[in-house]
């Protein structure tokens, strides 16, 4: 299992929201790239990137600090937020990130998405936020009427290969992961799952692993310091 740090931005700063909650914003670093080194220093081969600005706007406020963070530390990137176009989609692949996380769009434009992947592959991820059972979308403001399942069997079928499946009620509350749902996702989906939100511990970690998923997302547990990052990584390699 890989282990993806993350970094969300706001205002080129790098943050974290309590449960998709925009007024509960904590700043962490006025400066993500670097926040991205140290990932690095550690030993992560990934970073999952959220622009949160461009989750709730549609567009891509936050693009040169993406881009300064996947030059300044070298890793693989994953980015996420208000990435509702294949203009958008080229610009973030074109300059170099590794994967485009398609959430909004994913749910409310199939034909988006079925072009995004018949062009791009791999390289496209859908975010797949949950929210009392159903997917949530525009930066988890909202909740729409599409059920978990529905939008999985969904992805499934159009080719989609990575999810990135977000508990929103345990993300940033440091709560411990819903290993029930990981478990049951990993069960009836051949795609290749991310876990994220609320993963708060090396038990969850190790727990995650047991799974047999493709990687778990480390966000409010690294800044905090309740995840030891280098130790987590030796422990899932």
């Amino acid at each position: 299992m890989i282990l993806l740090p993350a970094i969300d931005l706001s205002g080129g700063r790098a943050v974290r929201l309590l449960r998709g909650d925009y007024t509960q914003m904590t700043v962490y670093n006025d400066d993500p790239t670097a926040v991205a080194r140290d990932f690095a220093a550690a030993g992560a081969q990934w970073a999952h990137i959220v622009d949160l600005d461009g989750a709730k706007s549609g567009e891509t406020p936050n693009l040169e600090t993406v881009l300064s963070v996947k030059r300044a530390c070298g890793l693989s990137c994953e980015v996420g937020g208000g990435i509702r176009s294949m203009e958008t989609v080229g610009k973030y692949l074109s300059a170099g990130i590794d994967r485009v996380i398609l959430g909004t769009a994913a749910l409310r434009d199939e034909a988006f998405l079925q072009a995004a992947v018949g062009r791009y592959g791999g390289r496209i991820a859908v975010g797949v936020d949950v929210k009392d059972g159903n997917v949530a979308v525009k930066g988890w403001t909202e909740r729409s009427d599409t059920d978990l399942h529905t939008f999985c069997a969904r992805l499934q079928n159009i080719g989609v290969q990575t999810v990135v499946c977000t508990d929103i009620s345990r993300d940033g509350a440091m709560l411990g992961t819903n290993r029930a749902l990981y478990r049951e996702l990993s069960d009836r989906y051949s795609m290749r799952l991310i876990a994220s939100g609320g993963v708060s511990s090396m038990d969850d970690v190790r727990a995650l692993a047991k799974l047999g998923i493709y990687g778990a997302i480390i966000g409010k547990a690294y800044y905090t310091g309740a995840i030891d990052l280098a130790a987590a990584i030796k422990e899932t390699t």
